[in-house]
């Protein structure tokens, strides 16, 4: 893709979201990272079911250590992989006390040093949370990516470093946000959404559909916060 493509790609989503911002809800960057974490292998909407609750009584790193691992795993059994995520998530804080005085780093370096934290989780709590214009591939942006032809690649760090070249400077902000929500709601896996979609004659990908069901609205959360 062309970079005057690019260009208008983005105007395109920015146009139709302005302000695009996450849709898992939080009111502090540590329930964000905890959101993230519980993101693995779950939808949005089944993690703020999870954390609706589990924030009202322990949003803090330690509120959740006074769970404990098995109280922490209790809350949060809907979710796949809750035993892993629950020991994770209870190591992470006791470090976060221990290192970083209970806050969130700034840092990719400190922040991937936590349990659980990899590169991907780390992203997004750098560009939410900091405004850093990093982006999260995950399974929406990396598909997104090489069907349209802004960053083809093999795997989600080859996909990640390709955006960071091509996307353009004045919209890296907020990138991660617009990719992840297209993805999500019209370039979808089995039946993209192409009839509707505002980028198809600027995307590469050979097997648009001619037809389809009209795709949700784009739109973030009101939930305060990318």
């Amino acid at each position: 893709m062309k970079q005057p493509q690019r260009v208008e790609l983005f105007k395109r989503l920015q146009a139709a979201n302005p302000d695009p911002t996450t849709e898992l809800e939080y009111h502090s960057p540590f329930e964000l990272l905890i959101a993230v974490m519980l993101s693995a292998q779950a939808t949005d909407k089944a993690v703020n079911r999870v954390t609706s609750r589990l924030f009202v009584e322990a949003n803090t790193p330690a509120a959740i250590l006074a769970l404990g691992e098995t109280g922490l795993s209790d809350r949060i059994r809907t979710l796949g992989l809750y035993n892993s995520k629950a020991r994770h998530i209870i190591a992470a804080c006791q470090m976060l006390i221990e290192r970083h005085d209970g806050e969130i780093p700034a840092h990719r370096e400190a922040l991937e040093a936590l349990p659980g934290v990899g590169r991907k989780t780390a992203n997004v709590v750098l560009n939410t949370v900091f405004g850093q214009p990093t982006i999260a591939v995950d399974t929406h942006i990396f598909r997104v990516a090489n069907r349209t032809g802004l960053a083809p690649g093999r795997t989600p760090l080859e996909v990640e470093r390709g955006l960071l070249r091509q996307v353009p400077v004045p919209f890296r902000r907020h990138a991660h946000h617009w990719l992840v929500l297209h993805g999500r709601y019209v370039c979808t896996a089995r039946r993209p959404g192409c009839p509707n979609c505002a980028i198809a004659d600027l995307c590469e990908y050979p097997m648009k559909t001619q037809t389809g069901a009209r795709p949700r609205r784009e739109r973030p959360t009101a939930d305060g916060r990318p």
